[in-house]
């Protein structure tokens, strides 16, 4: 055996180049008998090189994708780029390199350093959201949903990101901040493009239900949709005639209102202000509240501001006039954007009447203990109606909250509503590098779509394309100016861009029918393959891409396009790698690049590594010291099967096996059993090559005993390198050949045989006071009392049990024995 070298840089391009120059991945949209599994992680951000996520999470599906080969799936397995957006055009920035440039050289480095690591791959369905031919389709879908009502635009208060330049939806600011270069938000008026992606709020959560997604990704989607149940109660300014519509969950304590605030960004704010003597505090107050004030406006400890408006609205169910605030804690996020004030059951409407001197009534009753003054207020809880009406007062509070609302439904005055914290989709983006959006202005027929004969509307070569606060597609004047398809009079193109995450919410459509130049998409072809049967990615795009695929193939659906309705039947989200306990950053110099690792060590110890080191679900350190370790058992594995390859015949397994040969069998059908049930059951890739590593310790173990006979051998060097398959292909490609002469992946995944599952013996392993002193073996009927008999009589144990007192014996049946003494 010493004299076989395992030599990654010689074998993997070998087996590489027989996959490229057969074709072996592809696969044809001709269905045949077999079941089809389509397997796609979420497509890579081609800026720079890729990195130790991307190594990750294509380990991870490509594991997947195998093993969905070799159990008799028509396996879709492809990738692309998301090359439009914020990351690619930031790095061009960065780099002094057009977008299109660089975003090529990424994309270069991409397809390398993947075909360095071996990934299994369908190349023939390949392309870049970037590309004309790919977005020609992205603006189809963009008319489509025009045309039915689905897109719109309108102005709008948005999240401006200053260092960006350009609009941000609310899903891209966390904490007030850029999600992507951490700049504090600021809020402008614009006039903007947005989807229609509340009309599908009811559907986006309770179709979370048909699919088989981690709960607490569920979660995330649930919460960041906002379901409440409620009322909307209508609230009318009599001095200017105008209604104001407000979302309550509580209209039990409709009677407790005593004023009335909009949010800083209700766009009547500045309307209502004019003439009263206050327009110019408020005025101030706005500016300052939506420009400088840059804390979390909602949370519940901060102090409340505000001041009036000089405008009182009529409270519905008591017809008494409540003065009108602007004030900083209400947001334009949830409801109407304006609330009714019920200081005596909410903590942040107490809080504001304390401080401004309003009145302050209770309507439930409660307890002084309940509440959180000396009056037991402000008091959430539930208890009898008060100081509210005769109809009411002693009713309990969840009963008079139904029967107010049937109240105001009768009165003309509200109604029982359902409110969602979901805000319709932002897509405008004031930058070059995207999608770019097919409609054109006429000064006579105002939004005119592009006919979809003349798509795409091709992104122009532009030289300046920093941000400035306005497209720089406005400053291409040539392209700009065009004509009207309906009435033929000069025109101008629309100049915002799409947001990026429209490009990749259909992207997992296009790989069915990437060829297709007449349409987006073959219904039957998509048929064939949609939904997409296992997804891979990070939890970090639970509310963004997650939700807005589902909110395009519900709407596809809707339009005759699709017969699906969701888009990733089963959701997989890999854990982060970490190096020296912390996120790997080139500022903290604890990177570890892929490019390297393959280069010293190979594809095969980096991906096996990767899955090995712990669950891929939870976050993992990396270690030189653990990618050694893998790099050696890979080593033992190939060195073995070169040397018995070589030194004994193929030869069957005999009927009559028994002894170390019967053990060496064993084991081998045990790690069979042991790796299909964590590929099949469960994503276990870590304990699955332990298993398989396990394996290679018992076969080098008899190997160098010299005990076993030609057919165990072989064959449980042969399962080794089957099993390993998944996590380490060139490896185990190679070793697979050396011993059969055969291809890995065209066999079928090997099958367990119960009979050699189920042992006579097993081997006990005997402790005392939780240290391993000795293994014996034991019967596998044995009872308990027989095993600690057995593990008592080790004569291993006597020096660990003489002249001490025994205090428990701890039996695991099956596996060892545990006597704690004193």
């Amino acid at each position: 055996m010493s004299d076989h070298r395992y030599d990654p840089s010689e074998i993997e391009p070998r087996w590489q180049q027989v996959w490229e120059t057969e074709r072996t991945w592809e696969v044809s949209n001709d269905p045949d008998d077999r079941d089809k599994s389509y397997v796609l992680e979420m497509l890579p951000y081609p800026s720079g090189e890729p990195h130790i996520g991307h190594l990750k999470v294509y380990s991870v599906g490509d594991a997947v994708a195998h093993f969905q080969r070799r159990t008799g799936k028509r396996v879709l397995h492809p990738m692309g780029y998301d090359a439009f957006g914020l990351p690619a055009e930031n790095h061009a920035i960065r780099t002094g390199q057009h977008p299109r440039d660089s975003t090529a050289a990424a994309i270069a480095s991409f397809q390398k350093q993947f075909r360095e690591w071996g990934i299994s791959i369908d190349w023939t369905r390949e392309f870049g959201t970037h590309e004309p031919r790919y977005y020609r389709w992205t603006q189809w879908i963009f008319l489509q949903l025009l045309e039915h009502g689905l897109a719109y635009r309108k102005d709008s208060a948005v999240n401006w990101c200053p260092n960006d330049a350009t609009v941000l939806a609310n899903e891209q600011v966390v904490d007030g901040q850029c999600e992507r270069c951490g700049a504090e938000v600021e809020i402008r008026q614009l006039e903007q493009w947005f989807f229609r992606i509340t009309d599908y709020a009811d559907r986006l959560v309770d179709d979370l239900d048909t699919i088989e997604w981690p709960e607490h990704v569920k979660t995330m989607q649930r919460n960041w949709i906002g379901r409440s149940e409620g009322a909307e109660v209508v609230f009318r300014c009599e001095e200017l005639g105008i209604d104001y519509p407000v979302f309550t969950t509580r209209p039990d304590t409709l009677f407790g209102a005593t004023f009335f605030v909009m949010a800083p960004e209700h766009p009547d704010v500045e309307r209502l202000a004019k003439g009263t003597g206050h327009e110019e505090e408020v005025r101030e107050y706005v500016n300052r509240v939506l420009t400088h004030d840059k804390e979390e406006r909602g949370s519940a400890d901060r102090e409340k501001t505000g001041v009036a408006l000089g405008r009182t609205v009529t409270n519905p169910v008591n017809g008494e006039q409540i003065p009108m605030y602007v004030a900083d804690y209400v947001l334009m996020e949830y409801g109407t954007g304006a609330i009714m004030a019920v200081p005596g059951h909410d903590e942040r409407d107490y809080d504001f009447a304390t401080k401004y001197g309003l009145e302050i009534r209770r309507v439930v009753e409660g307890t002084p203990e309940e509440g959180g003054d000396e009056h037991g207020l402000p008091y959430p809880g539930d208890g009898p109606l008060v100081n509210s009406h005769p109809d009411f007062d002693g009713m309990p509070n969840r009963e008079a909250l139904r029967a107010i609302v049937d109240w105001l439904d009768r009165e003309g005055k509200g109604h029982a509503s359902v409110n969602y914290r979901l805000r319709d989709w932002l897509l405008s983006r004031q930058r070059y590098w995207g999608c770019p959006i097919p409609v054109v202005h006429c000064e006579a027929c105002g939004i005119v779509p592009v006919p979809e004969d003349q798509l795409p509307v091709v992104l122009p070569d532009v030289e300046d394309y920093a941000p400035k606060g306005k497209s720089p597609l406005a400053a291409a004047e040539d392209w700009v100016a065009t004509t009207c398809p309906r009435c033929d009079a000069p025109a101008r193109r629309e100049t915002d861009t799409m947001d990026t995450f429209v490009d990749s919410s259909w992207y997992f459509l296009r790989y069915c029918d990437s060829a297709n130049d007449e349409a987006a998409w073959d219904p039957a072809v998509v048929a064939q393959w949609a939904p997409v049967d296992q997804y891979i990615g990070g939890v970090e795009h639970a509310i963004l891409h997650l939700l807005y695929a589902r909110f395009f193939v519900k709407a596809l659906h809707d339009l005759g396009h699709l017969s699906h309705q969701e888009p990733f039947a089963k959701l997989f989200t890999q854990g982060m790698i970490t190096k020296d306990g912390a996120k790997m950053s080139k500022n903290k110099g604890n990177v570890v690049a892929p490019g390297s690792i393959v280069a010293s060590h190979g594809a095969d110890t980096a991906r096996c590594y990767i899955l090995f080191i712990g669950p891929p679900d939870q976050d993992a350190d990396w270690s030189d010291k653990g990618l050694e370790g893998v790099h050696r058992f890979l080593s033992r594995l190939w060195r073995l099967s070169a040397a018995v390859a070589q030194e004994t015949p193929d030869h069957p397994i005999p009927d009559d096996i028994d002894g170390d040969d019967l053990a060496l069998v064993r084991k081998a059908h045990w790690a069979i059993e042991k790796v299909t049930g964590d590929m099949a059951g469960r994503f276990a890739f870590n304990t699955a090559i332990a298993a398989v590593m396990e394996l290679t310790n018992e076969i080098s173990r008899a190997y160098n005993d010299g005990s076993p006979s030609p057919g165990p051998l072989r064959f449980a060097l042969t399962t080794a390198a089957s099993l390993l398959f998944p996590f380490a292909p060139h490896t185990a490609s190679d070793a697979y050949h050396l011993l059969t002469g055969e291809r890995v992946w065209e066999e079928p995944w090997p099958a367990s045989d119960p009979v050699y599952l189920d042992e006579e013996t097993f081997e006990l392993v005997c402790q005392v006071n939780g240290k391993v002193r000795d293994r014996v073996t034991a019967p596998s009927e044995a009872g308990e009392d027989e095993l600690k008999a057995l593990a008592h009589a080790s004569p291993k144990l006597a020096p660990h049990l003489d002249g001490k007192t025994v205090v428990k014996e701890i039996v695991v049946p099956g596996k060892l024995v545990n006597i704690v003494v004193r």
